[in-house]
C-alpha cells in the first residue's frame, strides 16, 4: 500500500534542524514530495540527498535560497523529469516527475502571488502554461499523483477567514476557478477532499507566521494530493501531521491501497 507524503519544508536545512528527517524515518512512507528546499546542489548534505533507505531527485532554483522541490523514494525511479518544459518556471525549480512502474509521482511548488502584483502576474502565467501540461499528464493513461503546495485554497471551507481573503492572492476568483477546471474538466481528484468532503479546521496545511495564526488555527489548505481517478479511488486515509512543526506548513500523508 503506497504511502505518499507531501511536505513544504520552508527550507530543508531549517526543517532538518526541527526533526523532519527523524520523523521521515519513523513514518517510513514510500514516496515523499518536498517543496521549498531553499537550497542549491552545493548545500545538499548526504542526509538531504539520500536519507537512510531513500533515493532523492531534485529541481533547484537558479536563484539562491529560493524555491526548489524534490522526490524521495525507497527505490530508484524508472524515469525522472526535471521541470515541465517552461523556461520561466523551470528556472525557479518547481517540478520533479518520477515514474515507478505504472505510477508517476510529482512534486510541485506552484508560485505564490502574495508578495507583489508582479509575482501575482507570474502566478497567472504559471496557471496558463501549467494547465495544458496537466491535460497531457491526464491523457497519458498513467496513474499520477501530484503532491505539493499549489498556493491556492479552492473553496470557502479551505481557509479560516475566507470572507476577508476574497481579494487576496491564494483565494482570488480566477485562482479558484482554475482549480475547479482541474477537478471538473480534467477529472483529476482532490484526494483529501474525496476522503474528507466537509472537514474545515482540521484540513488546514499552512499558517502564516504573522500574529497568532498557528495558535488560533487561522489556516489555509493549500497543499494537495491531486491524482488521476484510478489511484485516487484507492486512497484509504489522509492525515495532516501537526504534532511537531517542521515549517509553516504541515505534512499531508495519504495511504493508497494496492
Amino acid at each position: 500500500m503506497p504511502k505518499i507524503v507531501s511536505a513544504n519544508l520552508n527550507g530543508i536545512r531549517s526543517a532538518a534542524k526541527k526533526g523532519f528527517f527523524e520523523w521521515l524515518q519513523k513514518e517510513s512512507p514510500d514516496f515523499v514530495c518536498v517543496q521549498e528546499l531553499k537550497a542549491q546542489a552545493a548545500d545538499m548534505t548526504e542526509q538531504f540527498l539520500t536519507p537512510p533507505g531513500y533515493v532523492g531527485h531534485f529541481h533547484y532554483a537558479q536563484k539562491k535560497g529560493y524555491s526548489g522541490v524534490g522526490v524521495y523514494s525507497k527505490r530508484e525511479p524508472d524515469a525522472v523529469r526535471i521541470g515541465f518544459g517552461n523556461t520561466e518556471f523551470d528556472d525557479e525549480g518547481r517540478y520533479v516527475e518520477c515514474d515507478y512502474g505504472d505510477l508517476t509521482v510529482i512534486s510541485l511548488y506552484a508560485p505564490s502571488g502574495s508578495s507583489s502584483d508582479e509575482r501575482q502576474q507570474a502566478k497567472f502565467r504559471f496557471m496558463e502554461v501549467f494547465l495544458p501540461h496537466l491535460v497531457e499528464l491526464e491523457k497519458s493513461g498513467r496513474e499520477i499523483v501530484i503532491c505539493g503546495d499549489w498556493n491556492i485554497a479552492h473553496k470557502e471551507i479551505d481557509l479560516k477567514n475566507w470572507k476577508s481573503n476574497q481579494k487576496n492572492s491564494g483565494f482570488l476568483p480566477e485562482e479558484r476557478a482554475w482549480m475547479t477546471r482541474i477537478f471538473d474538466e480534467l477529472k483529476l481528484v482532490d484526494v483529501y477532499r474525496l476522503l474528507h468532503p466537509d472537514t474545515t479546521g482540521d484540513a488546514y496545511t499552512w499558517w502564516s507566521n504573522r500574529g497568532q495564526a498557528w495558535a488560533n488555527n487561522v489556516g489555509w489548505r493549500i497543499d494537495y494530493h491531486v491524482a488521476t481517478q484510478g489511484i485516487a479511488g484507492r486512497a484509504q486515509s489522509a492525515a495532516i501531521y501537526k504534532e511537531a512543526r517542521f515549517s509553516d506548513h504541515a505534512p499531508l500523508t495519504v495511504n493508497y491501497a494496492g
